[in-house]
């Protein structure tokens, strides 16, 4: 199986670490610098029990040079602002009959790969693996979570058979779900819960779980994300979303997540697919979401002092 990872960040480096002894892996990276990096010297994967290693990747950084419409599987994990570059990429390096996976943080992912690549090409997904980026293609595996595969249709579910084998050949627990609506919002309320409260504290993952303040505010924003789907006719398949947020912050205790590492690094964050994402589908549908839009303004309020912050 020939597959290509465009993205090349944490979940990207992750998912290339893993996948590469059980598939041909080609990691694409728009840094020619990394992909220098990536080339010499592969992948450095710290594991969950704290073992080292190094995993050889293919990598490429030009659509010029690249072997085109040669990729049974583009597996996109940028993030959300990137996802219509990484659909036109992908365009471009899949297999006519090729599928575009799409494990990406918040909404708007799909629709963004499908307007490249055709809506019956993007299978989404959700994923509870954690991971920290230590340094330019090196990366820390900081939790083990379950990855879940949402078809749209009969021939995408044939592919997501094939995908579940392989991923489990990688140590990649993954199952298949039946709604592909409901699994992108499990995964939106618990990202909404922890990211910008975690990102805003700049604590890891576990902190949130044992403050009384921290888990009040995620129910605050569970409750109207919940309200939302609601709203939308859509059925969260956690009949406890709060309960669940919780136990991923305690498996993945130790985890910086996404949006913290974006803060950290100066970067933008995913806020405006996530919180930002439940406020504006709550003003369409007249629900409020005064928490999730004061964390989204937060968020927005804290990338825009980067430069002017007391240290």
């Amino acid at each position: 199986m020939n597959i290509v990872i465009i993205g090349a960040g944490a979940m990207g480096c992750l998912f290339g670490a893993l996948l590469a002894p059980v598939a041909r892996v080609s990691l694409y990276c728009r840094r020619k610098s990394l992909a220098r990096i990536l080339r010499t010297r592969g992948i450095v994967i710290k594991r969950l029990d704290g073992r080292q290693e190094q995993v050889p990747v293919q990598t490429l950084s030009e659509l010029e040079t690249a072997p085109r419409k040669t990729f049974d599987y583009a597996l996109i994990l940028t993030k959300t602002q990137a996802s219509s570059e990484a659909g036109r990429i992908a365009r471009e390096l899949l297999r006519a009959d090729g599928l575009a996976i799409t494990l990406q943080n918040g909404l708007g992912n799909r629709e963004h790969i499908a307007a490249h690549v055709g809506p019956e090409r993007v299978l989404v997904g959700v994923t509870a693996q954690a991971a920290t980026l230590m340094d330019a293609g090196s990366v820390r595996h900081t939790g083990m979570g379950e990855t879940a595969l949402g078809p749209a249709d009969n021939p995408q579910r044939l592919h997501a058979f094939n995908l579940v084998r392989l991923f489990g050949e990688a140590g990649i627990p993954t199952v298949i779900a039946d709604d592909p609506d409901a699994l992108l919002w499990s995964k939106l309320v618990v990202n909404a819960a922890i990211n910008a409260v975690a990102a805003l504290l700049r604590v890891p993952n576990g902190v949130l779980a044992e403050s009384p303040d921290c888990r009040a505010i995620m129910a605050q924003v569970v409750a109207e994300a919940r309200a939302v789907a609601e709203a939308l006719h859509i059925e969260l398949p956690d009949s406890d979303p709060l309960r669940h947020a919780l136990a991923i912050c305690r498996q993945s205790a130790g985890n910086r997540c996404s949006t913290l590492q974006d803060v950290l690094r100066g970067r933008a964050s995913e806020i405006e697919a996530i919180n930002g994402a439940i406020v504006r589908l709550g003003a369409e549908h007249r629900v409020p979401t005064p928490v999730n839009d004061t964390l989204t303004r937060l968020m927005h309020a804290l990338e825009a002092t980067t430069e002017t912050r007391v240290v």
